[in-house]
């Protein structure tokens, strides 16, 4: 019996050095060259030679994690992805965006050039107001809750899966509320290499400017469901108003695929670079398959969510 397919698409933070390198060879890094053209940004070069901290900073990890996170879908259609056994897609903060080209709402060049300015524009809030955010392992969303509350410039910000909760705010806010979660229980705490407090009121500064660049682009009905961050619901329109709220609201992952298998996924394939939004499925949607495409390589294993 075919799979039952759900896409998924890695948001800012999973970019790493090196990460188009895999690709540059494949036919698929057309894609790459297509997407640089549109938005005048040397994404070749932030995919193959850029270092760590140029990667850390938003205007850069956010094209460039797009960029690459759409190679990998051209690539899995490439080798056999039939997007009509797809009945649902989701993306992770900016693989949101990623998400809404795969169904059809947005295209190539238009999401590329929205997914620029919204880096800017988070750039901007986030040199204006300086943030961090840190992943909390080990505790339920309700002692995170706790670990914020009374904590000056500390939120959660993302409900990921099972035992991991990321929190978000100034520096002194997010060191206060990770020692809060430690003493609550917390297994670990580790910072994560992004250059802001997303997903929190530190954001609030960007949202004029990404509502303007969202009003000047025109979205199409979605062909499935895009299953969204700041409600964990399904849609098919209506994606400005979703994408612009998720600039300060918390991004609802555990429930979000908890949704994609009430509309019936029972196998979910990861593009972009690394595989933690599969690992997520592990611990959220007890019995699904899972796999992901990071590289050429991983096409091989593809088989297995798509039979």
């Amino acid at each position: 019996m075919p799979a039952v397919l759900a896409l998924l698409f890695a948001g800012q933070g999973s970019q790493r050095p090196g990460m188009g390198a895999p690709w540059r060879d494949h036919p698929s890094w057309a894609v790459v060259d297509r997407l640089a053209e549109a938005t005048g940004i040397d994404l070749g070069g932030l995919l193959l030679d850029a270092d760590a901290e140029t990667l850390r900073q938003t205007r850069h990890a956010q094209p460039a994690t797009f960029a690459v996170s759409l190679v990998a879908l051209d690539a899995a259609r490439r080798a056999g992805l039939d997007l009509g056994s797809v009945v649902t897609v989701a993306g992770h903060s900016l693989g949101e965006y990623t998400a809404l080209v795969a169904a059809g709402a947005l295209g190539q060049a238009e999401a590329a050039r929205l997914v620029a300015e919204r880096g800017e524009a988070m750039q901007a809030a986030s040199d204006e107001q300086p943030g961090t955010m840190a992943a909390v392992l080990g505790l339920e969303p309700s002692l995170v809750a706790t670990a914020c509350e009374g904590v000056a410039g500390a939120w959660m910000a993302n409900d990921n899966a099972p035992g991991q909760i990321v929190v978000a705010g100034t520096p002194d806010g997010v060191e206060r509320a990770s020692e809060a979660a430690r003493q609550l229980g917390a297994k670990r705490v580790l910072p994560l290499p992004v250059g802001g407090a997303f997903h929190s009121p530190l954001m609030h500064p960007a949202q004029a400017r990404l509502d303007r660049a969202l009003q000047a682009v025109a979205f199409t009905e979605a062909a499935v469901p895009v299953v969204a961050n700041v409600d964990a619901s399904p849609h098919q329109d209506g994606f400005p108003g979703l994408l612009s709220a998720q600039l300060t609201a918390p991004v609802r992952w555990r429930e979000s695929l908890l949704a994609m298998a009430e509309l019936g996924a029972t196998s979910f394939l990861e593009l972009g670079p690394g595989a933690e939004l599969s690992g997520m499925v592990r611990r959220a949607v007890a019995g699904a398959t899972r796999a992901n495409v990071a590289a050429p390589d991983d096409l091989d294993g593809l088989d297995g969510v798509l039979s």
